[in-house]
């Protein structure tokens, strides 16, 4: 045991008990880590090579103001984008404000009156009940005569075919389908399954839209839901593809047709996507993207460290530490709210913005309950830096994301151990019988 190492970890705040139980299990993790290293170069190379297709150049990265006419950077973004997604066409752009701002401006802008809207995985994300209306709120798809329908999974967490089945309908236009958990315990869904449901569902009404909600998901396989299938795939800038380093944006890739519906609904009719100045966003745009294939195995290192660490406490863990990985969440159930708090409260003492305050539940807009969310991050909100959050209802699970550095996910998840150690809701011998 490095002893250097181990003294700046109690300078931070871990004791030694925390410290040589996480150690171990970091050690025992070898053979992941060198995974996580191939999936990471593979996706790497990938990135890079969409990059030199298209031509990348300095001027790329300059912005444009106004207008935005003839924006170049911008539209060599868009093509790096599709190339990357194997798309036809993507829309890439900072007037995309977050995930549910890219999802809302995907349904409806692919969806008109009459039109029915299908989720053959259950429950979407909080924030989308209010675009959807489920739960009503003004300007929801069911003002607007959009109807919507669900098939949630079955039990043990697979598709319910028969039922989907009867789902679909004339009327179904769009089937949305949420690839990571949200604030749900079920499965994240890997490449292979999506391409499963969506050639069943292909095969049931071969015209119908398959949106994925690729959120948290890109880049933790070497395949994305575009590659088997999916004919636009969503997500935000400020989580995987955005490396850290996107102040803001979204993009959306999938068919031509589907893209020039949404840039007219981004802009407006007639204008779509030939306006929407870049300002000054391109040069974190390229860079982050170019990051983020490393960015994400961080994560996903900090992901499965944290799954072992809670599993070997006893707790459930959601993917399990053996498990395969296709999103960077990593879910774990305290089965008390103290449990959250505590866990939210170390992350954020691990935080090198903000470590000093102390985050508590709140009614955050667009949630039902209370929601506690930690992170000091240098781009606010930006879930793909060390972060977690969950809502104060049962069963009482947090979700654990992020870490641009592994060095600093495996830190905040030291920081939780600890700060669980000290609330009394892990017991102060656990090192005792655990290691």
């Amino acid at each position: 045991m490095n002893k250097s190492q181990q003294r700046i970890y109690e300078q931070m705040g871990i004791s030694p008990q925390v410290y040589a139980f996480c150690e171990n299990i970091w050690d025992s993790l070898k053979d992941r880590w060198q995974e996580i290293d191939a999936l990471s170069e593979y996706n790497q190379l990938k990135v890079i090579g969409a990059m030199q297709k298209n031509r990348v150049s300095e001027a790329c990265l300059l912005g444009t103001t106004g207008y935005g006419y003839n924006d170049l950077g911008r539209e060599s973004l868009e093509r790096v984008y599709a190339d990357v997604f194997h798309t036809q066409d993507a829309l890439v752009r900072p007037q995309i404000t977050c995930g549910t701002h890219a999802l809302a401006l995907a349904l409806m802008s692919n969806l008109r009156p009459g039109d029915e809207l299908l989720s053959p995985v259950g429950k979407p994300y909080d924030t989308l009940e209010e675009v959807i209306g489920i739960r009503p709120s003004r300007g929801s798809l069911a003002e607007y005569g959009i109807t919507y329908r669900q098939v949630d999974l079955l039990p043990d967490g697979s598709f319910d075919y028969e039922n989907i089945r009867k789902a679909v309908t004339e009327k179904t236009r769009l089937v949305t389908i949420q690839r990571s958990r949200g604030y749900q315990t079920r499965p994240t869904l890997s490449v292979n399954r999506l391409e499963e449901l969506i050639a069943f569902v292909k095969g049931i009404k071969p015209d119908v839209i398959c949106m994925v909600d690729n959120c948290y998901g890109e880049f933790t396989e070497t395949l994305e839901p575009s590659d088997v299938g999916a004919d636009l795939v969503v997500g935000s800038l400020i989580k995987n593809p955005g490396g850290g380093l996107a102040p803001i944006g979204g993009y959306l890739a999938g068919k031509r047709e589907c893209i020039e519906n949404a840039a007219c609904r981004l802009t407006s009719p007639g204008l779509g996507r030939e306006v929407g100045a870049s300002l000054n966003a391109l040069g974190a745009f390229y860079q982050g993207l170019f990051l983020a294939p490393s960015v994400t195995a961080n994560a996903l290192r900090s992901a499965i460290f944290a799954a072992n660490i809670y599993e070997r406490l006893g707790f459930s863990v959601t993917p399990g530490s053996e498990e395969s990985r296709h999103d960077i969440i990593q879910a774990v159930t305290f089965g008390t709210p103290q449990g959250v708090i505590a866990f939210c409260e170390g992350i954020q003492q691990a935080a090198p913005v903000d470590g000093y305050v102390t985050p508590e539940p709140w009614d955050m807009p667009g949630y039902d309950s209370p929601v506690i969310m930690a992170a000091g991050a240098f781009v606010s909100g930006s879930s793909i830096e060390l972060s977690a959050d969950g809502p104060i209802r049962e069963p009482y699970a947090v979700y654990f994301q992020g870490g641009l550095t592994w060095q600093h996910g495996k830190f905040g998840i030291m920081k939780t151990v600890q700060k669980l150690v000290e609330k009394g809701v892990i017991l102060k011998d656990f090192g005792k019988q655990n290691l």
